[in-house]
């Protein structure tokens, strides 16, 4: 996986970073927690710059958290669960974490949106309850940039770091990587099932 992300980065730069964080952001299996510090390693070696890396993490995240905003305002609280319902088990989510999400969102508002940034798992969910509950578009992308932008310098940050002992850790990052997308693959293919068959 890390010579994916790694190849995606060299080829496409800054645009490759905000697209995989884009899908990262859509579709999970491809988590942050990879794609940032390998664009950090390429800061450390000299090949990208800084801020362009952060600024196409932040941009590419904040991007696929408008499209679940987007579809929270769309289609509304009753249709959103209606669907999730029905297909919800192909982003292996389910009514009950959606309602706890909107219950949350419904408390704490602007800073649930700010805090779920920054927490793996709640980075994706927290967008659709802002969508449901019409948060001002404005605010949803002031609280979300910032969100997002803490999370992904922390992350290249981590890559920057780690450079100096690349060398080190290189000869383990690759089975771990490998272990890590084994165990969300895994982990994706059992909560699909489990929430397709109590659906049925």
């Amino acid at each position: 996986m890390d010579e994916f992300i790694r190849g995606m980065i060299t080829a496409g730069g800054a645009w490759g970073i905000a697209f995989l964080m884009l899908v990262e952001n859509l579709f999970p299996p491809i988590p942050s927690e990879l794609i940032m510090p390998l664009a950090g390693f390429e800061v450390a070696a000299g090949r990208l710059s800084f801020w362009a890396v952060v600024g196409a993490g932040t941009a590419g995240s904040v991007a696929g958290a408008v499209a679940w905003y987007a579809a929270g305002r769309l289609f509304g609280a009753a249709r959103l669960l209606d669907l999730i319902d029905r297909y919800g088990f192909w982003l292996t989510l389910s009514r009950d974490e959606a309602e706890r999400a909107m219950a949350w969102f419904v408390r704490w508002g602007a800073v649930a949106v700010l805090l779920g940034r920054l927490v793996p798992g709640v980075r994706t969910l927290i967008s659709v309850p802002a969508g449901l509950a019409s948060m001002p578009l404005a605010a949803f992308l002031a609280v979300t940039t910032i969100g997002s932008f803490l999370w992904v310098l922390l992350l290249t940050l981590a890559g920057v770091l780690l450079e100096a002992n690349y060398e080190r850790v290189a000869h383990l990052l690759d089975p771990a990587t490998k272990i890590i997308l084994a165990a969300l693959v895994a982990g994706y293919v059992w909560r699909a099932v489990r929430l397709w068959r109590a659906r049925r």
